[in-house]
């Protein structure tokens, strides 16, 4: 599974991405984006725009499917569990409801060592603990170069928690992304 955390500039960072991803990339990808509690059905047809894959707001109790994009609804917390997404209307974490680390926390001890954990561009620290969590697990975590990042300090953040390896521009991050996928798919 991946899962994808962003702030300021990420909804770009994340359609540069998805739309180099091919029609049959065989992984779910869950998407944490901080954005106004109000802006509710505006986000999926930005993103969706040039996509292959189909996208969607998440819905509480969903079973999560490979091969789609599922964003985070404005105003929640998206949680995994046990192959279904929950929806939470918990505090805010780091100062944001949605939270990245929420997500990334839920993943990581649902998935473990399956996980994959994106931290794009971004202000503050959201996503860092949750980026070490799917480290602590035996996940993999890749992060947006901050210097290519609109908001380096997120990026920054989770390089520094997690001392990841893996530092890359988008269209590297794209590319190991198809890798992961095309290797799981030779696997089954």
């Amino acid at each position: 599974m991946i899962v994808i955390g962003g702030s300021l500039g990420g909804c770009d960072a994340l359609r540069e991405i998805l739309t180099h991803l091919p029609a049959d990339f065989g992984l779910p990808i869950a998407v944490v984006l901080h954005r106004h509690r109000e802006s509710r059905d505006l986000l999926v047809p930005v993103v969706q725009r040039n996509c292959l894959l189909p996208v969607a707001e998440a819905e509480d109790k969903e079973p999560i499917k490979a091969g789609r994009v599922y964003l985070c609804p404005a105003d929640y917390h998206l949680l995994i569990d046990h192959g279904c997404f929950a929806l939470s209307t918990d505090e805010a974490v780091n100062f944001a409801r949605p939270s990245i680390d929420v997500l990334f926390e839920s993943a990581a001890e649902w998935q473990r060592q399956n996980v994959v954990a994106v931290i794009l561009t971004g202000s503050g620290s959201d996503g860092a603990r949750g980026a070490q969590r799917v480290k602590e697990y035996g996940g993999t975590v890749f992060v947006q170069d901050p210097k290519d990042a609109e908001g380096p300090w997120m990026p920054t953040a989770a390089v520094e928690a997690t001392r990841t390896p893996f530092v890359m521009t988008l269209a590297e991050i794209t590319q190991a992304l198809i890798g992961l996928a095309a290797h799981r798919q030779l696997l089954q």
